[in-house]
């Protein structure tokens, strides 16, 4: 269908002469070459650019010739304003008769007497769907009396192809039945010598059951969340025999244990405890970071299948100077509690609701509740990513998470977060789809078609659907 032309007439810039003829002039029609041909998509506008060369153009007294740049479609076409050459009688026929132009008031126009020999063409026409894969065509039509078309020709100026903008498969996590979460970590309460009584002032007992008291205060006070359990596992050092380290880990964790639930008065079966009567593994981890002496020897003891006491003795014996230092450095160290608060947090299902929790404590939301709150911004903007992103920090190694900010991260160009965030974005199809749609953004096709003929493989209907339309623009 023929398109009426639209176009902002203020926006419409015609320049004067050139001064210089550019090296890559090509000659479009009869009379006219082209050079520096540019068009492009600026936001809502479609911007032609060229430079016209007339030095050619002859026109007769009795004729007028009207040069009219053509984008064309299909059946969708559209006529950018026109340049107008007027002989001199057809010009002031033109006049006599109060016909201001051929083609209309956006017409630029020149008598052939004064036309210049090159003309800067510059136009914006508000951009539609139909011009990606439009022709650019510059047509020539001389007109004689009686405003009839004498002649016609026509060239092909360019193709204008927007830039491949594949679409993303951003993909909604699974609802969680039941947001579980649990903040854990270690405390090292002194004993006196051989006992199982905590004194809270002794020694660094008020800061290391304080860093318990803020664990579970943290999460007890917040109306969002039930505690489930509030775990304690001990741990002793192998400096006596197993057997009294035993009684000491199971004795230590129990008087934890009393001292928390008189604090809080919790349920016994929220508090849960575990032992460990001494901690090689920690041992091991200290000798492994060290540079003591013999340390490959000392590691190989500790790892050996010698009886706990067999083999604390024969560290002793066998490397003195190495086990006075462990016990001096090492050893203390080994004798801790560890800590895990595992708690409940209630579903949010109000989008302003969750939008806020987001800004305050993301922490609490669950990857549904982020991709649902996404699903309200449009994609691309500052909001929109943000999500993403806030999603990702909270669950750093969920590839779910990763892919979705990836893909957030392509739509804004940005590459270098995007490869980041699909190197933790697992193989699934949609995952595959993604690393060819990063490729395609940045114009590595032979890698795009590899990874969607992958995707496609794996029954990826979107995949198949990008990869036709790839082959058609690389057409």
């Amino acid at each position: 269908m023929k398109r009426t032309i639209f176009i902002l007439a203020t926006l419409l810039g015609i320049g004067n002469v050139l001064k210089t003829v550019a090296q890559n002039t090509k000659d479009i029609t009869l009379g006219v070459s082209i050079k520096s041909f540019n068009i492009n998509r600026e936001g809502k506008y479609l911007t032609v650019k060229m430079n016209l060369d007339l030095n050619k153009l002859d026109v007769d007294a009795n004729r007028a010739v009207l040069l009219t740049p053509r984008l064309v479609n299909g059946t969708d076409s559209l006529d950018l304003p026109a340049v107008g050459i007027y002989g001199r009688r057809r010009y002031y026929y033109y006049v006599r008769n109060g016909i201001g132009s051929i083609s209309g008031e956006s017409e630029t126009i020149y008598r052939a007497s004064s036309k210049p020999d090159s003309v800067a063409y510059n136009n914006l026409a508000e951009y539609e769907k139909w011009m990606d894969g439009a022709t650019l065509k510059f047509h020539r039509s001389d007109w004689g009396c009686c405003h009839e078309i004498v002649a016609e020709y026509e060239g092909i100026l360019g193709r204008h192809r927007e830039a491949f903008f594949p679409e993303l498969i951003f993909v909604q996590p699974k609802a969680e039945i039941m947001k579980s979460r649990s903040l854990s970590g270690s405390a090292y309460i002194d004993f006196p010598v051989d006992q199982t009584v905590i004194y809270p002032d002794y020694r660094r007992n008020t800061t290391e059951l304080g860093k318990i008291q803020a664990t579970i205060d943290s999460v007890r006070n917040d109306k969002d969340v039930t505690i489930t359990s509030v775990w304690l596992k001990g741990f002793a050092s192998p400096k006596s025999p197993y057997k009294h380290n035993t009684e000491l880990a199971i004795g230590r964790t129990a008087a934890l244990k009393k001292h928390i639930g008189q604090l809080y008065h919790f349920a016994d079966s929220i508090i849960q405890t575990d032992y460990e009567p001494e901690d090689w593994a920690g041992l091991r981890r200290y000798v492994e970071q060290s540079n003591i002496n013999y340390r490959t020897e000392i590691l190989a003891l500790i790892d050996s299948d010698m009886e706990p006491d067999a083999k604390e003795a024969k560290i002793k014996r066998t490397y003195p100077d190495e086990y006075r230092f462990m016990l001096q450095n090492f050893y203390p160290a080994l004798r801790h509690t560890d800590y895990r608060i595992d708690y409940n947090i209630r579903k949010f299902n109000k989008v302003e609701e969750i939008k806020r929790i987001m800004a305050e404590q993301p922490q609490k939301l669950s990857l549904n509740e982020f991709y649902l709150v996404a699903g309200k911004y449009e994609p691309g903007t500052d909001e929109f990513t943000d999500v993403f992103e806030t999603a990702v920090r909270m669950f750093p190694n969920d590839e779910i998470a990763n892919l979705n900010a990836a893909n957030a991260a392509i739509r804004r160009d940005d590459f270098a977060t995007a490869r980041r965030y699909l190197d933790k974005a697992g193989d699934s199809a949609e995952a595959v789809y993604a690393r060819g749609a990063l490729a395609i953004r940045e114009k590595d096709y032979d890698t795009a078609r590899r990874y969607l003929g992958k995707a496609k493989e794996m029954g990826l209907e979107k995949a198949a659907l990008t990869l036709e339309e790839l082959d058609e623009r690389q057409k």
